[in-house]
């Protein structure tokens, strides 16, 4: 486990084993494990950063790669496998963890796209462009997700990890700072005497666009609200965040991020083996208990305050299953959603992913996946759930 003040990088809590006696590696910054679905909103983040909004729609239905020659072709599934939802939007894709449209999703915008952002984010040095890759096939640490997550909750701006808050000499002079933001203001001579408010300057790299970052938090806010992590939503305060199970259940994630504090829980064994069987050794049944308990302690005191709002960004109403603009008056099955300047819910229906599913639009109500049916795992590549 890894928790972080996102706004800083500042190191809050880290466990990295059982017992320092017994073994000295630090599991939450040296092991490397797949992260499995909780990788996604990275991809998501690069779609929304280049024009796809939460209202534009995916085909889940099977799909084919065609890995190269020797590669075989490769078949991925949802870890409700058999079952498709046809046509959805990117919103309700990551709350279910949809794997067959994370993967059209990564086929539309390139992979070479989606490595840059996982470079700028800081979860893999290089990327390979591989389409499992997408879901999480790559190994990085819960200390590289943790700090990712964190850029998400400020609002796209670049932080560092760190264990050292500053550094004095001896005669109590700070030599070393690691927040080089810099509050203007806030050392005036004399108290207060009706001077302008101190302002906090802040120069660090903007790794994603403020709205994206909103966007991507709101889309995070669905997966704990009644998605795959539906057992936070019981802190009783705003978080968003994403489970990860890898196949064979060896690997089970949790990643969110509340206003005030972001936290990575990672489960599995050092020499990797299945953590159980079924929906019981997934993510959200796994770690994701973990961060509701420790949440509940640690924002006890904490306000119920929403994710801020930046300027800009406009709430439309619309059709939650097709991602259309609601009509006037209407209000069922519909919600707000979050749009830049210059886009809006599309004035026609399309779907991306139409050609690759054998000329089908859509998929017979009859394989058509029911929001409370069970799952079972299947292989595959990458991030199951």
């Amino acid at each position: 486990m890894v928790v972080m003040d996102p706004w800083t990088g500042r190191v809050l809590a880290m466990v990295g084993g059982f017992s320092f006696d017994q073994s000295q590696f630090n599991r939450a910054t040296q092991a490397y494990r797949q992260p499995g679905s909780s990788f996604k909103p990275i991809v998501y983040s690069a779609a929304l950063d280049n024009g796809y909004t939460p209202s534009t729609v995916v085909l889940d239905a099977p799909i084919e790669i065609d890995q190269g020659q020797g590669a075989g072709v490769w078949r991925p599934e949802n870890f409700s496998s058999g079952k498709f939802q046809g046509p959805v939007t990117l919103r309700n894709a990551l709350r279910q963890s949809l794997n067959t449209v994370t993967v059209r999703l990564a086929q539309d915008i390139g992979m070479p796209l989606i490595g840059e952002y996982a470079r700028r984010f800081g979860v893999y040095d290089e990327l390979p462009n591989y389409l499992s890759y997408a879901l999480g096939a790559g190994e990085t640490t819960a200390m590289r997700m943790v700090t990712a997550y964190s850029m998400l909750a400020n609002g796209g701006r670049r932080v560092k990890p760190t264990l050292i808050d500053r550094i004095q000499d001896r005669y109590g002079r700070t030599i070393f700072k690691h927040d080089q933001r810099e509050c203007r203001g806030c050392d005036a001579p004399g108290g207060w005497k009706n001077q302008n408010e101190p302002q906090l300057i802040d120069r660090r790299e903007q790794v994603l666009d403020s709205m994206t970052a909103y966007q991507i938090t709101e889309l995070m806010e669905g997966v704990v609200q009644a998605g795959t992590a539906t057992v936070v939503k019981e802190v009783g305060k705003p978080i968003a965040g994403k489970t990860g199970t890898t196949n064979e259940a060896k690997d089970a994630w949790f990643v969110g991020f509340s206003p005030d504090v972001a936290v990575a829980i990672y489960m599995g064994y050092d020499k990797p083996r299945a953590l159980g069987k079924g929906n019981a050794a997934t993510g959200g049944h796994l770690a994701a208990p973990i961060a509701r308990d420790f949440l509940k302690l640690a924002l006890a005191d904490k306000p119920a305050v929403p994710f801020k709002v930046p300027a800009g960004i406009k709430l439309v109403r619309v059709v939650a299953k097709t991602g259309m603009r609601a009509g006037p008056g209407e209000t069922g099955g519909t919600i707000l959603e979050a749009f830049k300047p210059g886009t809006a819910p599309p004035d026609n229906y399309s779907v991306i992913g139409v050609a690759d599913a054998d000329g089908r639009g859509g998929v017979p109500a009859s394989q058509q996946q029911q929001p409370d049916s069970g799952f079972f795992m299947r292989p595959g590549t990458g991030g199951l759930y």
